[in-house]
């Protein structure tokens, strides 16, 4: 009988809040007032708006620092992880009609994440890239489409009121938002205590 395993996965996690909406239109108010009184940082943003990396330390954000605490917190009882999480850096990203984010990793860190605010299905879905770069040494061809898991890039589509947390080394980016609407994102990075 032939059997298998899988090596090296490189897990995911997210999960939808209930009921987003009243929480993230509020978000959404503070972080627009918020981008008109600060010209915030040129990262990896292309065209559009990335705030300083302090708002996990403004008070009118609490709520959500304390959601992405508690989903941390469950993601170190499925790691195993010892010690403590800690919110090193979190920044709001304001994705403008034609802007994108380039392809980046979050050096000195260990988990990685975004909220998503306000999403439409054409506003610049987030990407992986597969971490195993040997692996590109060969594509071969199939017979079906290539599983999800198995692709070397993976799209995975914004949705207001989605939080998603992954490895902090994982190549990513955004894709060009192209709905006419703007594409609103918290983002940020936990390191181990």
């Amino acid at each position: 009988m032939l059997k298998q395993d899988h090596f090296w996965p490189t897990i995911f996690y997210y999960k939808d809040l209930p009921t987003p909406e009243k929480f993230n239109q509020e978000l959404e108010e503070k972080i627009l007032a918020w981008s008109k009184s600060d010209l915030g940082v040129n990262k990896t943003n292309r065209k559009g708006w990335h705030s300083t990396v302090d708002m996990h330390t403004r008070s009118e954000f609490k709520e959500l620092v304390d959601i992405l605490y508690q989903m941390q917190l469950e993601i170190y009882q499925k790691e195993n992880l010892a010690g403590e999480p800690v919110l090193g850096n979190m920044w709001a990203n304001i994705n403008y009609p034609g802007s994108f984010n380039a392809m980046h990793i979050h050096p000195n860190s260990i988990w990685s994440g975004a909220y998503y605010v306000t999403a439409e299905t054409t506003s610049g879905n987030i990407y992986f890239e597969d971490p195993r770069s040997v692996s590109l040494m060969i594509m071969p061809e199939r017979t079906i489409e290539q599983p999800v898991n198995e692709r070397r890039i993976i799209d995975s589509l914004p949705q207001a009121g989605r939080l998603i947390m992954f490895p902090s080394w994982v190549n990513h980016g955004v894709r060009e938002n192209l709905s006419g609407k703007n594409r609103i994102s918290v983002s940020f990075n936990f390191i181990q205590k």
